[in-house]
């Protein structure tokens, strides 16, 4: 009997429904590239809460805002294209197909 061998994608997809959790499998790459992100996008929330405070002129609030939003988005379209091509191929490939289901509520709520 050969050995079965899994390659790390699967050995890292077992891992996010171990124990009934989902759980995501970033790289630490990936992970650092998120976190900086969402750090940056922390920091400009505290810019505006300030821009508010001192009274800026409403037009100038609110392209920080825009700002904020496309920033967001990026971060998304990240998380979104990872996992299309992980957990979503992934379980394709394990013949769960109600992901594709889950995947089309969640495009939409962020095209909302």
């Amino acid at each position: 009997m050969e050995p079965t061998v899994v390659n790390q994608s699967e050995r890292n997809c077992e891992n996010c429904h171990a124990e009934g959790v989902r759980k995501s499998h970033h790289s630490e790459k990936m992970k650092g590239n998120l976190i900086a992100r969402l750090n940056r996008i922390e920091g400009q929330i505290r810019g505006v809460k300030g821009l508010i405070e001192k009274d800026t002129y409403c037009d100038d609030v609110l392209n920080q805002i825009a700002a904020i939003q496309s920033a967001l988005n990026g971060v998304g379209k990240l998380l979104l294209e990872g996992h299309m091509k992980s957990c979503v191929v992934e379980r394709i490939q394990a013949g769960e197909h109600e992901v594709i289901d889950e995947l089309l509520i969640t495009v939409n709520k962020l095209l909302k």
